[in-house]
């Protein structure tokens, strides 16, 4: 048996073929670039089609996606693509393929992160684990009791608009309060604002223009102790053990892992945010819940896809 996985992100669309233990037997990349609209649906195809060619055969197709798939329609919502605020991806597929009993299954790529690390990475064996993604923005996706949580609408985890501080500002309106600081641009969002009520400040980062600062520039003061990097980063970390705090309360889970871009270089905290979400956590959840980095990295909404799709096919043999 062989399925076929991509991983659709904003700006890189990556594909293998996998076998049913989860060896990636081809692998096929391309760049988004300036694409939009059907033009991300074309390449898509593109490369489904040199995988389906890599394979000697193939039982099914997940793919991920960045942002909400809609399991009864097929259609997707991605705000980082232009055009795909309603993308019929589901039915283009399907007619881009020559026999029609292929499964082709879509899912939000924080789904497949965790279906991923389930599969083969730092989740693996638990039926109760969550991956929290943090990079330009804040996801998680949740598996409870081995199924991963949807919602009625297909927007459950979309935990960016945690609700973590007081008051409510306007600001916050477009990504939420937890994302707007400790996601990817919140760290740089919370530096720039850090440099504007300290003007007696002259270290490292007063230099970096405006939007031109970023996350990494932070991590990389932080190792100098810089002041505002150092104060940038604690209020994530505060806010990362808060939302923590959070989950382990409402899901109980065994595990969970923390992914993305920031994670990364922000997996040194791991022990601070543990210790941050025990003060806000239900007591006895939080001794029973293990804080882990991804295993998988950035491959980890690839190896979900993959695992979406034996899934598929093994309920369709069934």
């Amino acid at each position: 048996m062989a399925v076929i996985g991509l991983d659709l992100g904003g700006t890189k669309l990556a594909g293998a073929v996998f076998d049913a233990s989860g060896a990636v037997l081809a692998e096929d990349h391309a760049l988004i670039e300036r694409r939009g609209g059907s033009e991300v649906g074309t390449l898509l195809i593109a490369v489904l089609n040199r995988l389906m060619a890599k394979a000697p055969s193939v039982d099914a197709i997940g793919i991920s996606v960045p942002g909400i798939s809609h399991t009864k329609t097929g259609r997707v919502w991605a705000p980082n693509i232009m055009g795909w605020d309603d993308y019929p991806l589901h039915d283009e597929v399907r007619a881009s393929l020559s026999y029609e009993d292929l499964p082709v299954v879509i899912e939000a790529d924080r789904s497949c992160c965790i279906m991923g690390e389930a599969w083969h990475g730092a989740a693996r064996g638990c039926r109760n684990a969550i991956f929290l993604t943090v990079g330009t923005g804040i996801g998680a996706g949740i598996m409870a009791d081995g199924r991963v949580l949807h919602g009625a609408h297909d927007v459950a985890g979309a935990i960016g608009w945690l609700a973590l501080e007081q008051p409510w500002d306007d600001k916050y309106r477009a990504c939420g309060n937890f994302e707007y600081y400790a996601s990817g641009d919140g760290i740089a969002r919370s530096a720039r604002e850090l440099l504007a009520e300290r003007p007696m400040y002259r270290g490292t980062l007063r230099s970096i223009e405006g939007a031109a600062l970023t996350a990494h520039d932070v991590f990389a003061a932080f190792e100098e102790n810089d002041e505002i990097a150092v104060a940038a980063l604690t209020h994530a970390i505060e806010l990362w053990g808060k939302a923590t705090a959070n989950l382990v309360s409402l899901f109980n889970p065994e595990r969970i892992v923390f992914g993305g871009g920031v994670f990364g270089p922000a997996a040194r905290f791991l022990g601070q945010i543990a210790r941050e979400a025990k003060h806000w956590a239900q007591p006895i959840s939080i001794t029973q819940v293990e804080l882990a980095a991804s295993v998988l990295g950035g491959a980890a909404a690839l190896h979900g896809a993959g695992h979406l799709a034996l899934r598929a096919r093994t309920a369709d043999a069934s």
